[in-house]
C-alpha cells in the first residue's frame, strides 16, 4: 500500500501505463484516422507500419499510404515515391504498377506512365485488370494541369568543345596550325537541365500543352558555356488507341554570352501501342535556324524518325530507333543529309536503374567548302546511366551518367572523340 501524503505535499502522480498495439490494431487505428480525415496521425502509423520486417507488412502499409496520398490528399508526387518503393521490394506486383502509371500520368510523365503500363503487362494480368489496364492507356490525357523536373550534376569532360585534337588542320593547300582554342580542350563543368510545362483542357480527348525547357553547360572557361532555351506549344489528342501532338515554338542557343543561333521550329508525333508490351512512335519535324554568326549557315531543317518500345518483363525492356535529317544551308558547303540507327536496354536492379545505349549516324554534306574536302562524318555514340532510388531524398535521386562519342570525319575539324560524366542529382519522377 502506497504511504499516505503528507499535510501540504503533492500527491505522487498515477503511475504511467503502456498501450501496446498489434498489428492489426495499428492498421485499424491507421484507417480510421484516414477515413476521419486525420490525414497526419494516419500517415504516421503507416509509416510506422512502413517499417515493419515482414515485406507484406511493410509494402501493405505503403500502399495504403499512397493511396491516402494519391486519392485523399492529391498528393500525386509523393504517392508515386511510396509506389515505387513498394516496386523496389516486390517488382511483380501489378497491381502497385498500375497505380504508379497512374501517378506518372498525373504528374504529366507519359513516357513513363506507358513504360509502367508495359512493365505490369509483361509481369502478366489477368482478362479484368488487362481491362483496367486499357482503360489507363487510353485516359491518359487525364494529366496534371502543370509540373516540372530539374537535373543538375558536375560535369567533367575530356572534349568541353568537340574539337579535334590535332594541332594543324588539312587543307587542299596544305596544314594550317589551329589555334589554341579551336582544339580539344578538358574540363570540369555543372550541367543543369530543366523544364516546365502547363495543361489546358481543349475538349473530352484533348488538350493545350505549352511547355518550357532549358539546359546550361557551366565551365571555369567561360567561352566554352552553352546555353539553350525553348518554348513550344500546341495541341495534344487521344486519337483510337494512339496519341498525336502537335506544337511548335522558338528556341534560342548562346555560347558564353554571345547569341549563336535562333530557330523556330515545329513537330508532329505519334505514338501507338503494338500488343501488350510494345509501343511505336513517330516523330516529324521542320524549322527553319538564323546563325547569328555565319549567315551561310542558315538554313531549313526537316527530320523523321520512328522507333519501337518494349518491355521484356516487368523489369527489364529496351528499345529500336531509326532517324534521318535534312538541313539546307544558305551555303551548300554546310546542307548535310544524314541518318542514324540508336537502342538501348534498361534494367531495375534492386533499387537501381541502369540503362545502356549505343548509336551510330552517317552524315554526308553537299558539297566541299572552300580549301576542305566535301565533309562525311561516321559517329558513334555510347551512354551508360544509373539512378540510386536507395539514396533518394523525396523525389529527388543521385544520378551518374558515362558518355562516349566518336566522330571519324573527313575534314579534320570535325575529328573528335569525347569521354565525359556526369554525377548529380534527378527527379526521380
Amino acid at each position: 500500500m502506497p504511504a499516505p501524503a503528507l499535510a501540504g505535499e503533492e500527491p505522487p502522480p498515477p503511475p504511467q501505463q503502456s498501450v501496446s498495439l498489434s498489428v492489426s490494431d495499428l492498421f485499424a487505428f491507421a484507417d480510421r484516422a484516414r477515413d476521419a480525415g486525420d490525414y497526419a496521425t494516419a500517415e504516421t502509423a503507416y509509416r510506422a507500419l512502413a517499417g515493419n520486417p515482414d515485406i507484406e507488412l511493410r509494402s501493405e502499409a505503403r500502399f495504403r499510404l499512397a493511396m491516402m496520398l494519391a486519392d485523399r490528399q492529391g498528393k500525386h508526387r509523393e504517392a508515386a515515391v511510396e509506389f515505387r518503393r513498394i516496386l523496389d521490394d516486390k517488382p511483380k506486383a501489378a497491381r502497385v504498377r498500375l497505380e504508379l502509371a497512374r501517378m506518372q500520368a498525373l504528374l504529366g510523365n507519359l513516357g513513363a506512365a506507358s513504360r509502367e503500363l508495359r512493365a505490369a503487362e509483361a509481369s502478366g494480368l489477368p482478362p479484368e485488370v488487362q481491362q483496367l489496364v486499357r482503360f489507363y492507356a487510353n485516359a491518359l490525357s487525364a494529366r496534371k494541369p502543370f509540373g516540372g523536373s530539374i537535373e543538375v550534376a558536375i560535369a567533367p569532360d575530356s572534349n568541353i568543345n568537340r574539337a579535334t585534337k590535332s594541332d594543324t588542320l588539312g587543307t587542299v593547300l596544305g596544314d594550317f596550325t589551329l589555334d589554341e582554342d579551336a582544339r580539344a580542350r578538358s574540363g570540369v563543368g555543372l550541367a543543369l537541365r530543366g523544364q516546365a510545362y502547363a495543361r489546358a483542357p481543349l475538349g473530352p480527348t484533348s488538350n493545350l500543352l505549352l511547355r518550357l525547357s532549358g539546359s546550361a553547360d557551366i565551365y571555369r572557361q567561360s567561352q566554352f558555356d552553352d546555353f539553350i532555351l525553348g518554348v513550344q506549344a500546341g495541341p495534344e489528342f487521344t486519337w483510337g488507341r494512339g496519341k498525336f501532338a502537335l506544337s511548335a515554338g522558338p528556341s534560342w542557343r548562346w555560347y558564353s554570352t554571345d547569341p549563336y543561333s535562333f530557330s523556330v521550329s515545329g513537330s508532329v508525333n505519334w505514338q501507338h501501342p503494338l500488343g501488350k508490351r510494345g509501343q511505336l512512335r513517330v516523330d516529324a519535324g521542320a524549322g527553319r535556324t538564323n546563325n547569328k554568326r555565319n549567315d551561310l549557315q542558315d538554313a531549313t531543317h526537316y527530320s523523321l524518325a520512328a522507333g519501337v518500345d518494349r518491355a521484356f518483363s516487368a523489369r527489364f525492356g529496351g528499345g529500336l530507333q531509326v532517324r534521318g535529317t535534312r538541313e539546307v544551308a544558305l551555303d551548300l558547303g554546310y546542307s548535310t543529309a544524314s541518318g542514324g540507327v540508336s537502342a538501348y536496354l534498361f534494367r531495375e536492379l534492386g533499387k537501381t536503374t541502369a540503362v545502356i545505349s549505343l548509336g551510330y549516324s552517317h552524315l554526308e554534306a553537299d558539297r566541299a567548302l572552300f580549301l576542305f574536302k566535301r565533309r562525311i562524318d561516321d559517329q558513334m555514340t555510347a551512354n551508360m546511366s544509373a539512378t540510386f532510388r536507395t539514396l533518394r531524398v523525396g523525389s529527388f535521386a543521385p544520378l551518374a551518367r558515362v558518355r562516349f562519342e566518336r566522330n571519324y570525319s573527313s575534314v579534320g575539324i570535325y575529328d573528335f572523340s569525347r569521354i565525359a560524366a556526369e554525377v548529380g542529382i534527378t527527379s526521380a519522377f
